[in-house]
């Protein structure tokens, strides 16, 4: 699409770009609106410099795309329900996103996307998050192997990061959310084909044993954590703004920096139709 509002320098000829000649900070035209949308779609992950938003910017921005998102932990962090704390520093026990996932599969619609907006980075480098294009990750796959897994189901659950992995509990009388979706689902917008299983949240896929299970899910993760062509890397530099296409997208955020610190907050959207085939 030849752009007239806005600016690209792609990261990867297939995901990733930074655009250019935008303020977050005011409104956006809706034609200009309407490019940032279209270069979202197209590469995935979009990545704005040099923006200086307080939080109502930050949301309000997000809104253009639909309804925010409140985490499901969000319970644990308190105050803004709408925004999502992503600090870590040398005293953290672990930082967030520090494994290949996909936003909160657990959901039984999970977010459309997620907007990070980082504001202290790491003095000595490091920090940067890497991002897989599952679109392609589906079509590297062997026709064989695109035949047994579609029409496959996998059970994704919440219980896995936010309990046994941060050992955070659900809220007092209330269980983490837990939902079945496709192994290969259609992105809603595009029609493209995306392997939709991660090590984040999926437990296990259903009809297999235990072991054919493992086996199959280990197989598709390592797909994903070796298949080097698959990512764009962000470097993250003060004041700048990700936002992914969760639907068709993980992300790994690399913690290279300790004793450094990095301290960012997150903006997801509410999805509007379950992941389906």
């Amino acid at each position: 699409m030849d752009f007239q509002t806005i600016g690209i320098k792609t990261l990867t000829p297939h995901i990733g770009a930074e655009i250019e000649g935008v303020d977050l900070s005011e409104p956006l035209s809706n034609e200009q609106f309407s490019e940032v949308y279209q270069a979202w779609l197209d590469w995935k992950v979009v990545v704005f410099r040099d923006q200086h938003l307080d939080r109502d910017q930050h949301k309000a921005f997000a809104r253009r795309f639909g309804k925010l998102h409140v985490h499901p932990m969000q319970h644990s962090y308190g105050g803004d329900p709408e925004i999502l704390t992503v600090k870590t520093t040398k005293d953290s026990n672990y930082t967030a996103g520090n494994g290949w996932h996909t936003d909160v599969t657990c959901d039984e619609i999970p977010p459309l996307g997620s907007m990070l907006y980082v504001t202290e980075t790491p003095e000595c480098g490091g920090g940067d998050t890497l991002f897989a294009d599952m679109t392609l990750a589906y079509e590297l796959l062997s026709d064989t192997m695109k035949a047994f897994v579609e029409g496959l189901v996998a059970v994704h659950d919440g219980a896995i990061p936010y309990t046994a992995g941060y050992r955070v509990p659900p809220p007092q009388g209330k269980k983490y959310p837990r939902n079945e979706h496709p192994v290969v689902t259609a992105h809603p917008e595009t029609g493209e084909k995306i392997l939709y299983v991660n090590s984040g949240f999926t437990s296990h896929i259903k009809g297999l044993h235990p072991w054919e299970s493992k086996a199959l899910l280990d197989a598709l993760y390592n797909h994903t954590a070796t298949t080097l062509r698959l990512y764009c890397r962000v470097e993250w530099r003060p004041n700048t703004l990700t936002f992914w296409d969760n639907r068709c997208t993980q992300h790994h955020s690399v913690w290279d920096y300790y004793p450094h610190s990095r301290y960012g907050e997150r903006v997801s959207i509410l999805g509007d139709v379950r992941p389906a085939a």
